[in-house]
């Protein structure tokens, strides 16, 4: 195998599966990584993906029908050259918002990525996923997965981080599983804290009243009317939640957001799902605040943003937290003289 592998220009490779609209695939490119291909089903993901990068080859498609062969070929690479294979594979049936069954399918995607692992041989990998993976009875599974993983021929650890302390200004915590390939001899690790967390404040502050604002406001008057939650968005206090649920919530102005998700209230339209409440205003997160919460940059753009961009960036791993992850991973190839800048 090639452990001295790198693009022509120099710089580390990735591929990234189950990659969505791109928050991964983005923080690797501000880590100073080529990507060689994306992998995704989902056609408003695809879409998105493909305006904010429009120069990376992208399958669309189902992952079980992917072979390692046909991702070498898209990328034009051979059996052990990539440098890191990255993957989220979908979280619903591992999170602690739902039911966590054990024998939900989409918990067994995480072997498509272990198959495409094992094809492909890259130097490193990094896996992401939701905290309920490693809690209760689902720890299981997740012993299950580093089984796997090691499997193929990594070392590999998982721990839990916090994208706040990442310059992400929203508290969310996700399993970050990182592996090496047995023959480089590297023990994985993890990037330690970066700095103190970013306030809701620091992130949206700034930004001027956007016209999807605007349609939310007219949509809640209309809503009000016909539905039993009269007082939908009702003058609460930093921190407090709808009688009617627990899930839509004030955000506090000098903390960091609580963790953006991509459901809400069933029956709401899509531009308003998002569960958090503007922290002085009456009115639930517009698409650019929820973006800059999830640390997208204001040049990222969204495929019919009113009605997908919650799901898109609530299913994303927010940018800094993979670029500090990237970095990491990037410094030690540096250290075993894998990779020269």
């Amino acid at each position: 195998m090639n452990a001295q592998h790198a693009d022509s220009n120099g710089k580390l490779t990735v591929i990234s599966t189950f990659a969505g609209c791109g928050g991964s695939s983005l923080g690797y490119q501000m880590a100073g990584f080529h990507e060689l291909l994306a992998v995704d089903w989902d056609q408003n993901a695809v879409d998105t993906f493909r305006l904010n990068f429009p120069d990376v080859p992208i399958y669309h498609g189902d992952i079980v029908k992917l072979t390692g062969d046909e991702c070498m070929r898209r990328a034009g690479i051979g059996g052990g050259q990539l440098d890191v294979l990255d993957g989220s594979p979908p979280c619903q049936g591992f999170s602690i918002a739902g039911k966590r069954k054990i024998s939900d399918p989409r918990n067994s995607l995480f072997k498509e990525y272990a198959r495409l692992l094992f094809e492909l041989q890259p130097k490193a990998f990094v896996m992401e996923n939701v905290t309920g993976m490693v809690k209760g009875h689902m720890k299981q599974v997740y012993l299950q997965i580093i089984k796997t993983l090691r499997g193929c021929g990594y070392r590999a650890k998982g721990e839990v981080l916090n994208a706040m302390y990442y310059g992400v200004p929203q508290s969310r915590e996700r399993v970050i599983i990182i592996g090496f390939r047995e023959d480089l001899r590297i023990e994985p690790s993890h990037p330690k804290p970066q700095r103190k967390p970013q306030t809701v404040r620091m992130a949206i502050g700034d930004l001027p009243k956007d016209q999807d604002e605007k349609i939310q406001h007219i949509w809640v008057d209309e809503w009000a009317k016909n539905t039993k939650w009269i007082h939908y968005v009702p003058a609460l206090k930093e921190g407090e939640t709808l009688s009617c649920t627990s899930q839509h919530r004030r955000l506090y102005w000098d903390r960091p957001s609580y963790t953006l998700t991509k459901s809400g209230i069933s029956g709401m339209p899509s531009y308003v799902r998002n569960s958090h409440i503007h922290p002085r205003e009456d009115r639930a997160l517009s698409v650019r605040e929820m973006a800059r919460i999830a640390s997208f940059p204001d040049s990222f753009m969204f495929i019919d943003p009113l009605k997908e961009a919650n799901s898109r960036i609530g299913n994303s791993v927010p940018p800094l937290l993979m670029k500090a992850i990237a970095e990491h991973i990037k410094n030690i190839f540096m250290n075993h003289g894998l990779h020269k800048r």
